[in-house]
């Protein structure tokens, strides 16, 4: 059994989240504890090359419920893997490593692209980027706040 410090930041089952490198200054995120790897919505998913790497530009709508305002955002391509969401359906998807801000606590994790647009959350908060890092309380909702990134973004 390991033991977890209660010093660690608390989440809720649903967070803010910014994700500064990808100049978004905040998305709602559902905390997935069952889900091993973090998700972000994305489509027109365009891989392409520069300067001898491997890049992928994307969109992203960052509100739910909304497709009104979307964002183009360019990553550096970490990986492509067969991920299984939780229907079972096999999805082979780009993976991207990112900064996420949550509360004042800044973490670096791997996201893999998939269209969420029938999803209510644009983006999923798997445990491997939480490992260790946080506690989750189940009953509770965005405990840590809205991100503040404005510093970076603004």
């Amino acid at each position: 059994m390991t033991h977890i410090s209660s010093s660690l930041p608390m989440l809720g089952w649903r967070e803010w989240v910014g994700l500064p490198e990808l100049n978004i200054a905040q998305i709602k995120a559902k905390v997935d504890t069952g889900a091993r790897s973090s998700a972000l919505h994305a489509f027109a998913i365009d891989p392409y090359r520069k300067g001898g790497q491997r890049w992928v530009m994307f969109a992203i709508h960052p509100k739910q419920k909304h497709s009104d305002v979307s964002i183009e955002c360019h990553a550096l391509i970490k990986d492509r893997r067969l991920v299984s969401d939780s229907g079972g359906h096999k999805q082979r998807r780009y993976v991207i490593e990112t900064r996420l801000i949550l509360g004042q606590t800044a973490i670096t994790a791997e996201m893999t692209l998939t269209n969420r647009d029938g999803m209510l959350f644009r983006m999923l908060l798997g445990r491997t980027a939480m490992n260790n890092r946080f506690i989750i309380d189940p009953n509770a909702s965005y405990l840590q706040g809205k991100p503040n990134i404005c510093a970076e973004l603004c």
